[in-house]
């Protein structure tokens, strides 16, 4: 009998000293939201916020197949490099496309997020687009494993990006996110948490500078770079007209004398180039509210439509949009972080639902 209660004196002794030291273990562990876009990727750390945000671009060298860059620095390196360093994109599209290198960039960001200070590998939970197949989402989940996380769970797009929002999904009404990525837009009316109806369509910002590209050599036989049509895109271009016409001075090669030559660009002209991919946006969006519940559809003509990614800071999507259907249309406060900061919520929520009771 003194056995039995020495025992009990001694696992009472010890339990608070094993709680805590659990609840050390769990600080000194990092629960983290990957955004893994095509154009970019953001690292959410729970409590922190967004503390990383990269260009998810790899330089490697093609002879010794060693990593030389990745990043900002790799983006810098696109289009400038010797024939033996090929600066990619291991992702095409919102899905993988070249799995070793995809790993390689993940455990770079994971430890440039989290730092090498860490104890326990972290949780992570990654968002993919909302029409990918099993074997794209699998292909997501084992880079991450390999990558170096203890657990992963994956999302989809558009609800990550609704709890980045500030919506609550929770409820039982109608909200429809827009999320336009580098490669897909994610479009999609959520109720109750789920998705109740949604597609997903490979026309996104990397679209939108392919068009601006092919304007350029049509009409001016211009040939310009990834960058400038990027920079073209960012500074004046527009799917809606303005009344002020805004100008940029184009550089590139001339297509019939082979030499430089610099043209000024109007935005103008970047309406009647993005005109086409534009309307594929709005095209989806409506097929998705031809498919929606009457019920929920009359709560989003009451809430309106959410505009996500950095896509949507395409100026005049939201008119666009609007005049289209009809259905007020907003941009989220901070449209290029919203799914970072959803999937990470979305984590905290899986690993610890009833961490406010328990306090």
């Amino acid at each position: 009998m003194e056995n039995v209660c020495e025992k009990l004196r001694i696992i009472r002794t010890l339990r608070p000293m094993l709680q805590e030291r659990e609840r050390r273990l769990k600080m000194l562990s990092a629960d983290i939201g990957i955004d893994l876009g095509t154009a970019s990727i953001l690292v959410y750390i729970k409590g922190k916020g967004v503390v990383l945000k990269e260009p998810s671009v790899v330089a490697f060298d093609r002879d010794t197949n060693q990593i030389k860059a990745i990043g900002e620095e790799a983006r810098l390196m696109i289009g400038r490099t010797p024939g033996n360093i090929v600066a990619v994109r291991p992702l095409r599209q919102g899905v993988i496309s070249d799995y070793t290198v995809t790993e390689k960039m993940l455990k770079y960001f994971i430890r440039k997020a989290v730092g090498k200070r860490t104890f326990r590998k972290p949780r992570v939970c990654v968002c993919v687009p909302s029409q990918v197949t099993e074997v794209e989402r699998k292909a997501v989940e084992d880079a991450t494993y390999q990558a170096g996380a203890r657990s992963v769970s994956i999302i989809e797009e558009p609800v990550a990006a609704a709890i980045g929002a500030g919506i609550d999904i929770a409820k039982p009404c109608g909200n429809m996110i827009v999320d336009i990525g580098g490669g897909t837009s994610d479009i999609a009316v959520i109720s109750l948490g789920g998705t109740v109806v949604s597609t997903s369509i490979k026309i996104a910002g990397d679209d939108f500078d392919e068009a601006i590209v092919r304007y350029m050599r049509k009409k001016h036989n211009l040939l310009i770079g990834e960058r400038t049509a990027e920079e073209i895109k960012m500074k004046i271009g527009t799917c809606y007209a303005k009344p002020e016409v805004a100008t940029i001075d184009v550089r590139g090669r001339n297509l019939v004398t082979g030499l430089p030559k610099t043209i000024t660009f109007t935005s103008d002209e970047t309406l009647e180039a993005l005109q086409e991919p534009a309307m594929q946006i709005v095209d989806a969006v409506h097929s998705v509210l031809e498919r929606t519940p009457p019920e929920l559809a009359a709560d989003i003509s009451d809430r309106g439509i959410v505009l996500t990614g950095g896509g949507a800071l395409l100026n005049g999507l939201e008119e666009l949009i609007e005049e289209k259907t009809g259905i007020s249309t907003m941009t989220a406060e901070d449209p290029m972080s919203a799914v970072a900061i959803g999937t990470g919520k979305y984590i905290e929520f899986l690993n610890n639902p009833g961490a406010d009771s328990n306090e």
